[in-house]
């Protein structure tokens, strides 16, 4: 189906484009066929989710792809506990489809509204020492390459190509369907609490490695590190959940309400964010609780902001972390929105931000109507003298040859890009500035 086009524009309202022509494939035929017309017609043609990332990665000048159409269950193999899903499917929508199969993703980040695919192109992880992103959950994908044609790459069809297309940066082709490597339905036992922020920063690697999932989070201004600490365990074992009335007043109220008042009255009184700070670090998060994986790993976001994060080796973590902190006192900067400071293992995809090395992750944000600019580019040069990476769907300004000293497989990347899309049908301005022309 193809409608009239308008402005497209990401969530965090940091990047918009008028595109060409809008298309809602609802087969993967008809994304065959819309590949096939964009190549005919020279036009660049691009596949979006939901928005959700902060950097220009889904801008499509020429034909945008909506994929909300190209989704559900396509099969389950249950002796092997794998799901194969169309490539628009939201993750909040997983959980369901896989609960009447006792099955469950691996690990989340910390929101659910994202595409499969986008989570996966642009390197979407969690947290947890021993677990890496989202995409290192890809055992198999089916992608529609730049002359129309499909690429099945799984352990029995080009096994080799799986590390580069599991997080392909939707430079590849476009994705129709992903197989993904469940494990049997879990819980997760809850416990977030205040501590002393140097105590949480001087053992920051040992929390983490010492429980499932940790990660926590700091408002400027404060001595307090707002912890969370999730334990795994057997899906048939009791769980307390939530009340009702502690999820409104804790995570809607608080988290949502209160915040956007805080963010609209410190971008107008920059004074009062300290003391607001203190405040927001007292009444946020102390609490236990469990339930099913997928509800104790994501938060609702009411609020709407823009977020850059960098990934360094785990060993930097603590050091970089303070090197936010330098600059933020420096500078007298007055920051509204907290850092989170998160874990993952390393793995072997090519253009993975944990690619060789287990990594920590620092990320930080602003309110969406406050110019970023001036934080973003200080924090990044903390980040990028620790060893830093910058998530693909984050706010960034590296391009290919900065990028390329920090990914051994840069280069063969690339070469498959060559191999896969010669006449860069795949391309918008983010890609030719990260992985270049």
């Amino acid at each position: 189906m193809t409608r009239p086009a308008g402005t497209w524009q990401n969530w965090a309202r940091s990047e918009r484009v008028r595109p060409l022509t809008v298309e809602y494939p609802s087969t993967i035929e008809a994304v065959r066929r819309a590949v096939r017309s964009a190549a005919a017609r020279g036009r660049p043609i691009k596949a979006v989710g939901t928005g959700h990332s902060f950097s220009g990665i889904a801008v499509a000048p020429g034909t945008l792809l909506e994929l909300t159409e190209l989704s559900g269950l396509v099969s389950v193999d249950r002796e092997r506990q794998r799901a194969r899903l169309l490539a628009g499917t939201r993750l909040h929508r997983i959980p369901a489809l896989l609960a009447p199969h006792g099955l469950a993703m691996t690990n989340l980040g910390d929101i659910d509204r994202q595409s499969i695919s986008g989570a996966i192109s642009t390197g979407t992880h969690g947290t947890g020492s021993l677990f890496g992103g989202i995409p290192t959950q890809i055992v198999g994908v089916t992608l529609v390459t730049a002359d129309g044609e499909l690429l099945t790459v799984d352990a029995d069809h080009e096994p080799e190509l799986l590390p580069a297309v599991a997080l392909g940066l939707g430079a590849l082709g476009i994705l129709v369907d992903v197989t993904i490597q469940c494990v049997p339905a879990f819980t997760l036992h809850a416990i977030e609490r205040p501590e002393p922020l140097e105590a949480v920063v001087d053992g920051v690697i040992e929390r983490a490695a010492d429980v499932d999932h940790f990660e926590f989070y700091w408002f400027p201004h404060t001595d307090v590190a707002l912890t969370k600490t999730n334990t795994r365990r057997p899906a048939d074992e009791a769980v307390a959940p939530l009340g009702r009335v502690s999820k409104i007043v804790d995570d809607i109220v608080v988290g949502n309400v209160v915040h956007q008042a805080v963010c609209s009255a410190g971008r107008t009184a920059p004074a009062l964010i300290p003391g607001i700070n203190r405040l927001s670090a007292k009444v946020w998060g102390d609490r236990a609780f469990s339930d099913q994986s997928h509800r104790v790993f994501t938060t609702s976001r009411g609020v709407r902001f823009r977020e850059m994060e960098y990934a360094v080796p785990v060993e930097n973590l603590a050091a970089a972390f303070r090197g936010i902190q330098q600059v933020i006192a420096q500078r007298d900067w007055r920051v509204e929105f907290p850092i989170e400071v998160r874990t993952a293992a390393a793995d072997d995809l090519w253009m993975s931000t944990a690619s060789g090395r287990a990594s920590g992750y620092l990320a930080v944000h602003r309110y969406w109507k406050t110019d970023p600019t001036a934080y973003f580019a200080a924090v990044e040069e903390v980040m990028l003298a620790h060893g830093g990476r910058p998530h693909w769907g984050k706010m960034h300004t590296q391009d290919a040859a900065s990028l390329r000293e920090r990914y051994p497989r840069f280069d063969d990347f690339v070469a498959l890009r060559d191999r896969l899309d010669p006449d860069r049908l795949f391309r918008n301005p983010y890609l030719q500035r990260v992985l270049g022309e």
